[in-house]
């Protein structure tokens, strides 16, 4: 009997995409895979649903089962309390997963993988005596900063919010700003969101290992600094094995059965001529923001292909209905721009975008999922963080990994429209945009050789296996 790898994903998109980029790779050394899912045919979560149909059609011979679904799930807010909520729809299922694992062969399991998001579902499998590893969807440096948190916030301490833009030095990364941090979850340290916030934190360093998304030669510091004895202050935690096992992508050309219009533009166009701007799956923006975008690609005289939502009515996981471009964009935009731009209601197919030879520069939200599709097309790209981890990605973006500049005006919630047009100019025109492109071109291809026989992502995935291996020794389960 094949031994078994189990994924339990979380069930934001933006998690469970690249951990089920981790399943070809699982098969190809010779183990099955099981994903567990928590059943969300009760919410609005249509995104997340698709998806989970997309890969399980993609992939015949692994096996997904659907959880049983609980009775009156909590409600997961869309403003900052959003993790108490998360953290307990997963908890809430904890009895159905524990069960799950123990119906399952004995001694089958060779390892469980459980989204760094849920945590709290780390005890049933180690109560089960299964090696338990948690995937971080982050970048390394985001991690290193975040473990960091804990320590950091002592009685007496100026908090966040007064330290303002104030750097604060961690170890791995360059200095991050407070205000970069994770806002309003780390104000209050007698909160329940602190205290279910911090706790997360500690909770994955009882995992046996960490899989992050992520390469060496992308983050060399960072997964050095999470590897150091000293990493941790105090010597109180240590901090798990970790394994770099990015770039976890979807890939090109898989999402579509028909090519795209926006592709065929593309096609049309010079190269390097063409500035992308698309803001992950659940960003928006306003109506006025919309405007001063569009005015600033307007006087900027490029190519542009850009990606339309409409502002929200309320839940973050509900579908918009398709943005009305004559109310949304200035009067006289979309005439002027014939030819010029294109804009695109709703969705693009990002690797295939970024991945063709016409596209020159990319605005993005810096999702890290984002970030790791900008260096597989080689692009350079424009940062203009909006949430979560997105702002310490562009510190690492600017500071470290030299992809990408500031796009000025973010943290005080409207770019103009000249920032646009100055950004658009200087990546497209300028010598540091060439300098730019030229360092992503570089990752680019240290990105390639990672998932090849002998590159660093392959050895650090067979590193794992033999190491849950070693753990399941240690426990009894050979």
């Amino acid at each position: 009997m094949k031994k078994t790898v189990v994924l339990y994903p979380g069930v934001a998109v933006t998690h469970f995409v690249p951990m089920m980029q981790l399943i070809d790779a699982l098969l190809e050394e010779g183990y099955a895979v099981v994903v567990a899912i928590i059943d969300i045919t009760h919410s609005k979560n249509l995104a997340f649903a698709a998806a989970v149909d997309r890969v399980a059609a993609s992939k015949p011979s692994v096996t997904f089962h659907a959880l049983p679904r609980i009775q009156d799930p909590p409600v997961v807010t869309t403003d900052a309390r959003f993790l108490i909520g998360y953290f307990e729809l997963v908890r809430r299922y904890n009895d159905h997963f524990g069960e799950f694992l123990r119906s399952m062969p004995p001694r089958s399991v060779h390892a469980v993988i459980v989204d760094s998001m849920s945590h709290v579902a780390l005890d049933v499998a180690k109560e089960l005596g299964i090696p338990t590893y948690t995937f971080v969807s982050c970048s390394a440096s985001a991690l290193a900063v975040s473990l960091h948190l804990p320590f950091i916030r002592k009685e007496g301490q100026l908090s966040l919010k007064e330290l303002g833009d104030s750097p604060l030095d961690f170890f791995g990364v360059p200095p991050v700003p407070a205000s970069h941090l994770f806002g309003e979850m780390y104000e209050d340290p007698k909160s329940e969101l602190y205290q279910v916030f911090v706790n997360s934190f500690c909770k994955i360093l009882e995992a046996n290992g960490m899989l992050v998304n992520t390469f060496d030669s992308l983050e060399a510091r960072a997964l050095g600094a999470l590897k150091d004895p000293r990493f941790l202050p105090g010597g109180e935690s240590i901090v798990p094995p970790v394994y770099s096992v990015g770039p976890l992508v979807e890939k090109g050309g898989e999402t579509t059965k028909e090519k795209h219009e926006c592709l065929t533009w593309l096609d049309k166009q010079p190269e390097h001529s063409v500035v992308f701007l698309c803001f992950g799956s659940f960003a928006f923006h306003t109506e006025d923001q919309l405007k001063e975008i569009a005015v600033g690609l307007d006087k900027s005289g490029h190519r542009f292909l850009w990606v339309v939502r409409a502002p929200p009515r309320g839940d973050t996981f509900a579908v918009h209905g398709d943005p009305d471009l004559d109310t949304l964009l200035p009067e006289g935009f979309l005439d002027r721009t014939n030819g010029r731009g294109l804009v695109v209601k709703q969705w693009a197919p990002q690797v295939d975008v970024l991945c063709h030879k016409a596209v020159g520069a990319f605005v993005t939200h810096c999702g890290w999922n984002s970030v790791q599709e900008g260096i597989i097309g080689g692009v350079p790209m424009l940062c203009w963080p909006l949430y979560a981890e997105q702002k310490m990605n562009k510190v690492f973006m600017v500071e470290e990994f030299g992809v990408g500049v500031e796009v000025v005006g973010w943290q005080q919630g409207l770019v103009k429209a000249e920032e646009v047009e100055t950004k658009v100019r200087l990546v497209l025109e300028s010598e540091e945009g060439e300098q730019l492109r030229a360092r992503v071109t570089s990752l680019k291809e240290a990105l390639a050789t990672a998932w090849n026989e002998g590159g660093s992502s392959r050895a650090a995935i067979r590193q794992f296996l033999l190491d849950a291996a070693d753990v399941g020794m240690a426990k009894g389960r050979a």
